[in-house]
């Protein structure tokens, strides 16, 4: 399991022997990592976390003013403008949205959870469907363009 023992021990947690937290590369950080194969809509995992009313580098949004602090799991799900996964946070599920091969990382739209992201940053997805800067749903990438060195034909 790669939750601690004080979570509990849900059958639906993600396992060590199903997931496990990597590096991807010097730019995204780290990642899930899949290690066996997921059907589209297939439940993958039941999330679990602190609850805290802060926004902080890997907590994903409940709704205002309430976030779960992930640091064992879906904290360190990357980011696609075309994602593999989708997240209920009501229910702290994480499901397919297409097939997972083992070796895949995990991708989430940080929009669909996050009204305003910790911090905003510059895409690297490559998908068809980049929006070339990611935000929350709720902001805009405005302060930005204030900023000498930005290309805003890239923002999207």
């Amino acid at each position: 399991m790669l939750y601690p023992l004080s979570y509990g021990e849900n059958p639906m947690y993600p396992r060590a022997c199903d997931f496990q937290v990597v590096r991807k590369d010097d730019n995204a950080g780290l990642g899930v990592l899949s290690h066996r194969h997921f059907y589209a809509g297939e439940l993958l995992a039941i999330m679990h976390g602190k609850i805290v009313t802060e926004i902080r580098q890997h907590t994903l949004q409940i709704e205002p003013g309430k976030h779960m602090l992930d640091k064992y799991f879906a904290g360190y799900f990357l980011h696609s403008c075309e994602p593999n996964i989708s997240l209920d946070m009501l229910s702290n599920t994480v499901t397919s949205l297409k097939e997972i091969k083992p070796g895949q990382f995990l991708y989430m739209d940080y929009a669909q959870t996050e009204s305003v992201l910790f911090k905003q940053f510059f895409c690297g997805c490559d998908s068809t469907k980049c929006r070339g800067w990611i935000t929350g749903k709720d902001e805009s990438p405005v302060a930005l363009l204030a900023a000498p060195d930005v290309d805003a034909t890239k923002i999207g």
